[in-house]
């Protein structure tokens, strides 16, 4: 059989959250395209950050594996779909290895090993602890044995001595090779802000700390042994199918255009240092529906362009709202457009700049004023995790009964609730109601106004498929309106 129809392949685990998996992952990845090797890289869970930081050392789109943002059936066409022609790929767990949404571990990075039949590669944060490693390692193996749990990182040695007898407890009672030890490291290079770390396109020496970790890979990692693990991968078939976006740049760059296509639609998508949260298989899905997406910078435009659609995703309008706020052209050409009847679909961040304003320490930001809600940024997380709405209401996108699996991310709140007792006069409504999650007010999500629907729970396009249809749609119908 052919090496890749094998898919050889590999998944990062730990025994916690914060054990290390980026820096192997980052590492692995930038080490073996030192050597010459493809390597795809991708991420289960919620996450855009360590995601983005994953696409800059494999210099190739990172794509997500969540089976509860994406559901099961769909991991491994996807995973497939995506591969290619690489010679490896890459997938970083989240969290420890067994931690799902309950005691029963569903939705884990275990749960995913077993359904992409992947070797999984643990990483351990041995501080203050010795032989007791042994004991944590032979736990998980017997935790779950159809978890395949193939060796063992150290991470956060203190010197050779916590090395040897670390790695001889392992070795001699979990019979599973100890493939390298990482020490204590002088400098965070990856400098963590929020729930994770510094977005890559805010790290000021990303091509760097990717060299680092490759340094650090190269010099404290058994490469070659790690390789023949994700070589032996159980085989899996092979698929035939084709991801629908042929550019492997960093980002995932739509094509740019001035104004529509004919036979088509033209979905803007605002991408600058302010929104930068996009799922690439999101933007695949409009592309297969047949949109053509057009960049959007709204830091720097002076206007909309001619487009048919737009989508503003997540990301830290926070750490530009100066920018935005002075961008008053650009803000108030949304809103005429939106009036017009412009289709717009907003997460999180996105969801921030079409309300009224921003209240940073003290500060007021005029953000584009769609809707009559204030946002201040706290210190702690408001919303952190999986969510799952029910539409309760129409709206352009999503048929009334709808329930949509999808997360939260943010540390802004609504600080004028009471603004909820005009949106009826003023024509706005609320179409989510949460079963699981924050939402925007009192368990409600989604702001509805015209053809905008804005909400704090990201999507999954692949777990949503009514999202794209709906897009695309709602773009045809306003560009025959404004023919």
């Amino acid at each position: 059989m052919n090496m890749r129809s094998r898919y050889p392949r590999l998944i990062i685990a730990g025994m916690k959250g914060g054990s290390g998996k980026t820096l192997l992952s980052l590492g692995l990845i930038a080490a073996w395209r030192k050597k010459g090797f493809k390597i795809i890289p991708y991420k289960k869970g919620p996450d855009y950050i360590d995601a983005g930081w994953l696409s800059s050392a494999a210099k190739h789109l990172c794509y997500n594996l969540d089976p509860f943002l994406i559901g099961r059936e769909k991991i491994l066409s996807s995973f497939k779909g995506h591969f290619r022609d690489s010679d490896c790929a890459v997938i970083e767990g989240n969290r420890g290895l067994y931690d799902g949404m309950d005691a029963a571990g569903t939705y884990s990075t275990a749960e995913l090993a077993k359904i992409l039949k992947s070797p999984v590669i643990l990483i351990m944060d041995c501080t203050k602890v010795t032989r007791t490693a042994g004991a944590m390692v032979l736990g998980m193996q017997k935790f779950d044995r159809k978890a395949d749990i193939k060796g063992v990182v150290l991470n956060q040695i203190a010197g050779s001595r916590h090395e040897k007898v670390i790695r001889e407890a392992i070795e001699r009672y979990c019979h599973i090779p100890v493939l390298g030890a990482i020490p204590k490291l002088k400098k965070d290079f990856l400098s963590e802000r929020h729930m994770g770390l510094t977005p890559f396109q805010e790290h000021p020496e990303v091509k760097k700390a990717v060299s680092y970790a490759a340094e650090i890979a190269g010099k404290y990692l058994d490469l070659n042994k790690i390789w023949k693990i994700a070589k032996e991968a159980e085989p899996l078939a092979v698929s035939n199918q084709r991801s629908a976006i042929s550019s492997q740049h960093l980002p995932p760059q739509p094509p740019l255009a001035k104004g529509r296509i004919k036979g088509g639609v033209s979905i803007g998508i605002i991408r600058d240092s302010a929104f930068q949260f996009y799922y690439p298989e999101n933007l695949e899905e409009l592309e297969r529906k047949g949109a053509r997406l057009i960049e959007i910078n709204a830091l720097k435009a002076g206007k909309l362009p001619v487009i048919d659609a737009l989508y503003i995703g997540g990301g830290f309008p926070e750490t530009n709202a100066i920018a935005l706020a002075k961008n008053a052209a650009f803000r108030k050409s949304i809103k005429k457009a939106v009036e017009n009847g412009l289709p717009v679909y907003a997460e999180c961040g996105g969801l921030m700049y079409l309300g009224e304003s921003l209240i940073l320490e003290g500060k007021t930001y005029p953000m584009a004023g769609i809707f009559p809600v204030k946002f201040s940024l706290e210190k702690k997380p408001q919303a952190h995790g999986y969510s799952i709405v029910e539409v309760k209401s129409a709206n352009p996108y999503y048929k009334k009964a709808a329930v949509i699996k999808g997360h939260e991310f943010h540390y802004s709140r609504v600080i004028n609730p009471e603004a909820a007792k005009e949106f009826r006069k003023k024509n706005i409504h609320f179409a989510f109601k949460m079963k699981r999650g924050e939402g925007i007010i009192n368990k409600m999500d989604g702001l509805c106004f015209k053809n905008v629907l804005a909400t704090y729970t990201h999507i999954h396009a692949l777990g949503t498929p009514e999202w794209a249809e709906g897009m695309v749609r709602k773009a045809e119908e306003y560009k025959n309106y404004v023919k």
